[in-house]
């Protein structure tokens, strides 16, 4: 390419010679030609300039491959002796290989037999949640019923409680009524106490000490009470139930006879000659 170049360079030059030789002899624009030419032939010398990098590229690219080749060869003489060695080791390989294969096959056995029993509990998981929903549904409606009886059982109790507080409040009343006319019957008297629910009678007005039967002026005291108690159970309503009770009392002497072995049979016996008379 270089001695093209350099034939065509001179070629040009011979051209540029005679063509300057021509011009100058025949025309008056040899001017104008002439820097034509000068103009082609530093475009000629660019192209040269151009050649000569290009090859002085493909030199450099060239060298390059070369360098590479010579790698690639050692690289492939390395594995080529790798692959010699590996080469007595492929028998062993291979007797491995058919133990590895039979071993999965037992895997393959043990996982099939795994995933059936998986599928089994999966159905039986799937009826535990029906069974578990269905006991969910039958527990929400009996905490349903179970609230509406708590409401209801409240509501009974709050209107028991009314009704209670009610008949408490007139138990009280009649009680305070008998208690009154009581206290209107017997006077004053600071020997007869009224203690919460209680009329209290001193012993030594009832009785002599150690004796369980009544004293004769006893009966006039006894009798106030029983009018007033006959009076006072035809104002209180039928539906009201009303207990009275008598208790009997003895003093602080300790008694042991044949009739009264202790106080206990003694305030006993009192209080049944109060409710006989």
């Amino acid at each position: 390419m270089l001695s093209t170049l350099l034939l065509v360079v001179t070629f040009l030059m011979s051209f540029f010679m005679l063509s300057s030789y021509f011009i100058t002899q025949q025309t008056s624009g040899k001017d104008t030609m002439l820097s034509r030419l000068n103009r082609q032939l530093s475009q000629l010398t660019e192209l040269l300039a151009l050649e000569r990098s290009q090859k002085e590229s493909v030199e450099d690219s060239l060298a390059a491959l070369q360098a590479t080749l010579v790698n690639k060869e050692k690289e492939n003489a390395r594995l080529t002796g790798l692959m010699g060695e590996q080469g007595g080791k492929t028998d062993s390989a291979e007797a491995k290989a058919t133990q590895l294969g039979g071993e999965l096959d037992q895997q393959k056995q043990i996982t099939n037999d795994v995933l059936a029993k998986v599928e089994i509990l999966n159905q039986q998981l799937a009826a535990l949640r029906l069974q578990i929903a269905s006991l969910q549904e039958a527990l929400d409606a009996s905490e349903a019923k179970d609230k509406d009886s708590q409401a209801k059982i409240a509501d009974l109790g709050q209107r028991l409680n009314v009704a209670l507080a009610k008949k408490v409040q007139e138990l009280a009343r009649y009680r305070s009524d008998f208690f009154g006319k009581l206290r209107e019957a017997l006077g004053n008297r600071a020997d007869f106490q009224v203690v919460g629910d209680r009329f209290v009678f001193p012993t030594d007005v009832l009785f002599d000490s150690g004796s369980a039967a009544l004293k004769p002026e006893a009966t006039t005291e006894l009798d106030k009470l029983a009018d007033a108690l006959k009076e006072l159970e035809t104002t209180i309503p039928p539906d009201i139930a009303w207990v009275m009770r008598i208790d009997g009392h003895t003093d602080i002497n300790p008694i042991a006879t044949p009739e009264f072995p202790s106080n206990w049979e003694l305030s006993s016996g009192r209080a049944i000659s109060v409710v006989r008379y």
